[in-house]
């Protein structure tokens, strides 16, 4: 057996149960109310996130954000320049995705839930002021980050946990559940695996295919890792002259 075989069998071993049994609660009402007005707001903030993914690829690739459009029908666009464009395109599914996993973790792991609501609020207000240029985008987006920013100044600890889990959660779903509706269910839409395809002439069919694949092992792969149960500081042994 190698070291990653066993570093995976080590992390399931440590599993908390209580703790898998909260996330999938998280999952099980977030999946109930899929098709409600009460996810809708944590959708359009979802596309938010991709949008964000989409300009962060840029800039990291030498390019730069103009600007962002988030419409109230869970559609968006992030225009940006320069950068590498496969690496462009590829960041919004696979970003919103990373984005829903990492929040999850740190929501799970962390004991500085309120600090984290106020960092990602601080970081989408941010982004809001300086890129974000739709009327409704840039009303839900300052809304949403406002929200944020109160909830780790003023909520507890555990209201803050179970929020943060909840736009997680919802981050994942949605990146797999829109891959499948964009690319899969209606090719030739315009979507970005769409203009990966012109690019690469690869079919979309098949880079939804690899982002769904990419989306499902990574968030398994968070969720394992938020429902660890919490380290034990041992305790030194006392030492005998």
């Amino acid at each position: 057996m190698n070291t990653r075989s066993r570093g995976l069998g080590r992390l399931i071993r440590n599993v908390d149960l209580k703790a898998v049994l909260g996330l999938l609660a998280v999952f099980a009402l977030v999946a109930g109310l899929w098709g409600t007005f009460a996810v809708t707001p944590l959708k359009i903030f979802v596309v938010l996130l991709h949008e964000i993914s989409h300009g962060i690829a840029a800039v990291l690739t030498g390019g730069s954000i103009v600007k962002m459009e988030i419409n109230v029908r869970q559609g968006g666009v992030c225009y940006t320049t320069g950068g590498i464009r496969f690496f462009v395109l590829s960041a919004g599914y696979l970003g919103s995705m990373l984005w829903g996993g990492l929040i999850v973790v740190a929501a799970s792991r962390s004991k500085r839930q309120r600090w984290i609501s106020l960092g990602i609020g601080g970081f989408v207000l941010a982004v809001t002021v300086l890129y974000v240029r739709s009327w409704f985008g840039f009303g839900f987006a300052l809304l949403a980050s406002g929200l944020l920013i109160v909830m780790g100044l003023k909520l507890s600890h555990d209201i803050n946990q179970f929020v943060l889990q909840v736009i997680g959660v919802t981050s994942c779903l949605y990146a797999v559940l829109d891959i499948v509706d964009d690319v899969l269910q209606r090719p030739g839409i315009g979507s970005d695996a769409d203009m990966l395809a012109d690019l690469t002439f690869v079919p979309s069919v098949v880079w939804g295919v690899i982002w769904i694949a990419i989306a499902v092992v990574v968030t398994a792969a968070c969720l394992l890792v938020a429902a660890q149960k919490p380290a034990v500081a041992s305790t030194p042994k006392p030492r005998f002259r």
